[in-house]
């Protein structure tokens, strides 16, 4: 199943506000989806103004990047974190709905019989 962008994004952005050096590929096999999908998703942070590129020196001969959240960023953050949080905690309440009414009909919890 497709992880919904917005889904995405809370991922991607907490995990650069824990490890800005983060890879790309080590985003991408964190959050579960592919290098394209992933590098798609943070052009998209990138263009809203969430996400900050830069440059960094980890040797002479080569250059990393740092994947820093701007204010702006921060704050989707904090809105898309506290708007995933009610969509799981409304499916887990739709979950444990059918669950119980799943053990009425069968008269008691799994197991029971």
């Amino acid at each position: 199943m497709p992880i919904p962008s917005d889904e995405l994004h809370v991922a991607i952005l907490r995990r650069l506000a824990d490890a800005p050096q983060a890879s790309q590929r080590e985003l991408a096999r964190e959050t579960g989806v592919s290098l394209g999908k992933l590098n798609y998703a943070l052009r998209a942070l990138v263009d809203k103004g969430w996400v900050k590129v830069g440059n960094f020196s980890r040797s002479p001969n080569k250059l990393g990047y740092a994947y820093l959240l701007t204010p702006g960023g921060i704050e989707a953050k904090a809105r898309l974190t506290r708007h995933f949080l009610a969509r799981k905690m409304r499916e887990y309440d739709r979950l444990r709905a059918e669950i119980e009414s799943l053990q009425r009909e069968v008269g008691g919890p799994p197991g029971d019989g």
